[in-house]
C-alpha cells in the first residue's frame, strides 16, 4: 500500500463504512506489510510534575480550573525519576514518557528536564516527554540533550477542538509539532474519543494527523477516561466496535506509524483490547497509572500477551558503558553541585 498525504474526509468516511471485519481484514494486512507480526511496542508514563496546569482542556483532570482529586505537585526530583525508569525498564517496558502539567516549560526547568532525559537514555530506553507548548530553541535543546520523542496530541478535529479548548489554538499545537520535527525529534501525536465530537470529527482528527508532510511515528489513540469534576464526566461512552474502526482506520491511513492504544484501556475487556490488536495497534502504555487516570496492571497485559502469542518488543537501545549505579551517582553529583535555594522543589505550577 502507498504512503498518502492526501486524504479526504471522504475517503476515511469510506474507510469508516466498511463492514467491521473486511475493515480489520483490510487493516491487519497492513499492518503486516509495516511491522512484524504478534509484537507490541511497551512505553511507561511517568508524570513528573501533577496538577495544577493552567489550561482547560475539558478532559483533564490536572487542569487548575477544576475541582478533582488530583493534588498539585511539584516538579519530581531527577534521581525519583530515573528510579521510576529502572523499575520500568524491570518490568519490560522499552521507551521512558515524561507527563508535566504546564502550558509550555520555563527557562528555570529545562536543567532538569536534560539531566531527567539523559539519565533515561542511559538505562538504555527511549525518552519521550510531553511539557505542553515548545518553540523552536526549546525542541532545538531537548532534541540535543537526547530527546527521542515529544509527544504532543492534536485531541479532536481543527472543527470540534473550540468545544474541549480554549487556552490554546489549534494552530498552536501544529507549530510545537513542526518545532519538534524541524529540532529533528519524532513526532508522537494522536487523539481523544469520546469528548463528544462527531464521526465527522473523528474522521477530522484522522486527515489532520494522516496528511502531515510526516505521518507520527508514534499516534496515541485514547479512549476518554470520564473523571468526576471535569466538564466531560457524563458524555456518553463509546461504543467499542466504534473504537476498534479508529484503531482499523488509523493504520491503514499511517501504515508506518506506531498505533498506540493508550488512555482508556482500564473500561476495555481483553476482548476489546484484542480486536485492537487485531486492527494494528501495536504499542501500548504499560503499568497501573497513566498520569493521573488507571490503567491496567502490568500482570493483566502480560497474561493476554501470552494468550494472544504476542512477544513484547526487545529494547532497541543499549545502555551506556556505565552501570546504573554509576549513572545515579554521576546525576547526584550534578544536582549538588547547583545552587541549593529552590533547587528541584520549587513550585513548578507557577
Amino acid at each position: 500500500m502507498e504512503i498518502r498525504h492526501n486524504w479526504t474526509a471522504q475517503d476515511v468516511q469510506a474507510l469508516f463504512d466498511k463492514p467491521f471485519m473486511d475493515l480489520l481484514f483490510d487493516a491487519q494486512q497492513v499492518h503486516r506489510e509495516y511491522h512484524p507480526a504478534n509484537q507490541v511496542q511497551v512505553s511507561t508514563l511517568l508524570s513528573i510534575k501533577t496538577g495544577a496546569c493552567p489550561e482547560d482542556c475539558k478532559y483533564c483532570p490536572q487542569s487548575a480550573r477544576y475541582r478533582t482529586d488530583v493534588e498539585k505537585e511539584r516538579l519530581m526530583e531527577v534521581e525519583q525519576v530515573l528510579e521510576a525508569a529502572e523499575k520500568a525498564k524491570a518490568s519490560g517496558a522499552t521507551r521512558f514518557c515524561m507527563g508535566a502539567a504546564w502550558k509550555n516549560p520555563k527557562q528555570r526547568d529545562m536543567p532538569y528536564l536534560l539531566d531527567m532525559i539523559q539519565g533515561v537514555k542511559g538505562l538504555g530506553l527511549e525518552t519521550c516527554m510531553t511539557l505542553g507548548m515548545l518553540d523552536a530553541e526549546q525542541a532545538k535543546t531537548l532534541s540535543e540533550a537526547g530527546l527521542d520523542y515529544y509527544n504532543h496530541n492534536l485531541d479532536t478535529s481543527p472543527e470540534f477542538y473550540g468545544n474541549i479548548i480554549t487556552t490554546r489554538t489549534y494552530q498552536e499545537r501544529l507549530d510545537t509539532l513542526s518545532n519538534v520535527r524541524d529540532a529533528g525529534m519524532k513526532v508522537c501525536s494522536g487523539g481523544i474519543i469520546g469528548l463528544g465530537e462527531s464521526a465527522r470529527d473523528r474522521a477530522g482528527l484522522l486527515v489532520e494527523l494522516a496528511n502531515m508532510p510526516a505521518h507520527p511515528e508514534s499516534v496515541p489513540i485514547n479512549m476518554l477516561v470520564k473523571v468526576k469534576g471535569t466538564p466531560l464526566e457524563n458524555v456518553d461512552d463509546v461504543d467499542p466496535f466504534d473504537f476498534v474502526r479508529i484503531i482499523a482506520v488509523a493504520r491503514i491511513m499511517m501504515p508506518k506509524s506506531a498505533v498506540r492504544l493508550s488512555a482508556g484501556r482500564e473500561d476495555m475487556n481483553e476482548q476489546m483490547q484484542t480486536l485492537c490488536f487485531m486492527a494494528g495497534a501495536n504499542s501500548i502504555f504499560y503499568g497501573c497509572k497513566l498520569l493521573t487516570t488507571p490503567n491496567p496492571d502490568e500482570d493483566a497485559d502480560m497474561q493476554l500477551f501470552k494468550k494472544l502469542g504476542i512477544n513484547r518488543e526487545a529494547v532497541s537501545q543499549k545502555p551506556d558503558q556505565v552501570t546504573e549505579h554509576d549513572l545515579l551517582e554521576q546525576v547526584a553529583e550534578r544536582v549538588a553541585s547547583r545552587p541549593q535555594e529552590g533547587d528541584l522543589f520549587y513550585d513548578a505550577s507557577v
